[in-house]
């Protein structure tokens, strides 16, 4: 892997890592060891495919880009609560069977909770 890939593929790991609270642009090129202008390409290119979102910001009298990515990784604490992984009904369980996640109760309960809260079942939030 080139340097410039590793890089790219660091600097999306961290920017991941930093979730809602984002990375400024210049912290990330420190943390990576690079020039400012390999940071502000590779930000570009993960712009670009759709990786991250910038977002410009006065920080300290200048103005540089807060980093966002667009997706997190899921866990499985995003459906730890479903009630379809304990349901009995689960070997039958089908989109055309008689038990349906269509017309499951509990499952709907669940998902009405879940919006009542706020809470994205992606684990997006």
């Amino acid at each position: 892997m080139s340097r410039r890939n590793n890089l790219v593929h660091q600097a999306l790991q961290l920017i991941v890592n930093t979730g809602d609270h984002g990375v400024l642009q210049s912290e990330l090129w420190r943390k990576l060891s690079a020039s400012s202008r390999e940071g502000s390409r590779i930000a570009l290119k993960l712009e670009n495919k759709g990786f991250i979102r910038r977002e410009r910001e006065l920080f300290s009298g200048r103005w540089t880009y807060r980093l966002y990515p667009k997706r997190r990784p899921t866990s499985i604490n995003s459906i730890i609560d479903c009630p379809c992984l304990m349901c009995p009904e689960g070997f039958r369980c089908g989109a055309w069977s008689s038990t349906s996640p269509n017309k499951c109760e509990k499952l709907t309960e669940w998902i009405l909770n879940l919006m009542q809260n706020g809470t994205n079942p992606s684990g997006d939030n």
